[in-house]
């Protein structure tokens, strides 16, 4: 760091994004990302928007605004459209967090949460999960600060019901309680229907997964519009052409082609099971996951040295340092080719390893 660095961020610990290797080419497992590009559709979209690049994109993000309140009955002005869901989860921070009013979330869950509170100077304290890894939401009721929760949580993937969320919900009337949905469209339930219902609710979702746009930054918050007014206030202070021309024109493309992302997820859906199923079979265990990912360990091989050997046979997991996860690799869920060269890599580590 240089001598101009602020101290107020001098003990920040940055997240650490997933390996996007440029050595050789690997059955890429790491990110998350769908195994899926945009349909022709959208990428035709993209590329009409680059010709007027010399215009500002739209301020209000109108279009996509518009058509994500159709289809999910609501309001245009009861939604956010964000530079990906990060933004918009970050503007919570800001938003409905300070001094007075810290953040509670997992200890194992989405490691942006507490590098957000950092950077914004907010106290916040991280909850264990349970044994058996779920998010016990007792542990948030009555907590007095605003909660975020992943949901589907990552890199567990996996899901609270809506009951437990309302259980939530009426138990913290005068906090805000956050929900990221970043996994949802892989078998998790969306709590986008209650927010009339809940006036602290705020429900956050990205295109990156289910949607094929990881690499074009788009997300979006739903809520109450006196929510959504705090958060646009924030973004209106800060950039108010947060999203470009050629994402928003892509995004709004990826919106009409709905059969397309529905039949992707339930390819992915049913590719989970099948390594679910392999993984059981070659003695892991693998947590019960709704998101485009399965969390697994075994007794035969450390996690940590299973990772590298994967890596060194060009297929790239992610693994986590904790020590209550560190056993554990979270395994996107790609191509049935992909997920077939995983399965060989690991059969023959495991074979090597006897």
């Amino acid at each position: 760091m240089s001598r101009f660095f602020s101290e107020k961020y001098a003990s920040l610990t940055p997240y650490t994004p997933g390996e996007q290797p440029q050595d050789q080419q690997y059955v890429k497992l790491n990110t998350n990302e769908s195994p899926f590009p945009p349909s022709e559709t959208a990428m035709r979209a993209a590329l009409a928007a680059l010709r007027p690049l010399q215009l500002y994109s739209d301020p209000d993000c109108r279009i996509i605004r518009e058509k994500l309140a159709k289809r999910y009955g609501v309001a245009p002005d009861e939604v956010l459209v964000t530079n990906g869901s990060d933004e918009a989860l970050n503007f919570c921070f800001m938003a409905f967090c300070d001094a007075k009013h810290g953040a509670a979330f997992p200890i194992i869950s989405y490691g942006f949460y507490p590098v957000f509170a950092q950077v914004n100077g907010v106290p916040y304290e991280e909850i264990p999960l349970k044994p058996d890894f779920s998010v016990d939401v007792d542990d948030y009721c009555g907590i007095g600060k605003t909660v975020f929760l992943a949901n589907p949580n990552a890199p567990t993937g996996m899901a609270l019901s809506p009951a437990e969320i309302e259980k939530l919900l009426r138990a913290n009337p005068d906090n805000v309680v956050v929900i990221d949905e970043a996994y949802v469209d892989f078998g998790g339930e969306s709590c986008i229907p209650l927010v009339h219902k809940y006036e602290n609710l705020l429900v956050v979702q990205t295109f990156s997964k289910s949607r094929s746009l990881a690499g074009g930054r788009l997300g979006y918050a739903i809520g109450n519009r006196a929510l959504i007014r705090d958060l646009d206030s924030l973004r209106y202070s800060t950039n108010p052409y947060n999203v470009n021309s050629v994402t928003l024109a892509i995004g709004a493309a990826v919106l009409d082609d709905e059969a397309q992302t529905q039949a992707n997820c339930a390819v992915i859906m049913e590719n989970r099971a099948y390594t679910v199923g392999a993984l059981r079979a070659l003695g892991f265990e693998v947590l019960d996951s709704r998101a485009n990912f399965v969390f697994a360990r075994t007794p035969a091989v450390d996690g940590g040295a299973l990772y590298q050997k994967l890596k060194a046979r060009g297929v790239l997991v992610r693994h986590f340092t904790k020590p209550e996860i560190a056993q554990f690799n979270r395994i996107t869920i790609g191509t049935r080719a992909q997920m077939d060269a995983l399965l060989d890599a690991i059969r023959a580590i495991l074979e090597d390893s006897k």
